[in-house]
């Protein structure tokens, strides 16, 4: 698993989707938030963390680091948020801690952080976390993810983009 956070290094073309947790992949209808469950944000996945690292879930430049979210995208165009928790904009940014900026490029895979789980279950949310595809209608062409128990950082599925 490679760990490469870089500003200077252009973005690489890679379709695939990386776990950005250990932990349980399902799908992002089964979210207990609407906007998720419905696709209101776009078409993604959910993950039940068991550690509190972080990893890219894609290859791209970070575009948004906002605590509870992280914003991405792909050198095609694809445009990726992971959405740590569930109502977890509440807490101010207080358990996430990254090692990366604002548009610095990373490689799907490596770490980029991390969050106190504790914290979210001890502030009585959610700690299930989604991967969005925020364009999905002007950018998606498909997605395939294998759901289940999934290590961090590993390979779980591809993302093509129109």
């Amino acid at each position: 698993m490679l760990d490469i956070a870089n500003n200077k290094e252009e973005i690489k073309s890679d379709e695939m989707l990386y776990a950005p947790f250990s932990g349980r992949v399902f799908k992002i209808e089964e979210t207990t938030d609407t906007v998720f469950s419905q696709k209101l944000m776009g078409e993604g996945f959910a993950i039940d963390p068991t550690e509190g690292k972080i990893f890219a879930p894609v290859s791209g430049k970070i575009t948004l680091l906002n605590g509870h979210a992280i914003g991405f995208a792909r050198e095609d165009g694809l445009e990726i948020l992971l959405h740590i928790g569930i109502d977890t904009v509440s807490l101010n940014g207080d358990p996430y801690h990254y090692t990366v900026e604002v548009d610095d490029n990373v490689e799907g895979a490596c770490e980029i952080g991390s969050v106190d789980l504790s914290a979210i279950e001890a502030a009585g949310l959610s700690k299930t976390s989604m991967v969005i595809f925020t364009n999905t209608k002007e950018k998606l062409k498909d997605f395939s993810v294998d759901y289940g128990e999934v290590t961090a950082g590993g390979i779980i599925g591809r993302a093509s983009s129109k």
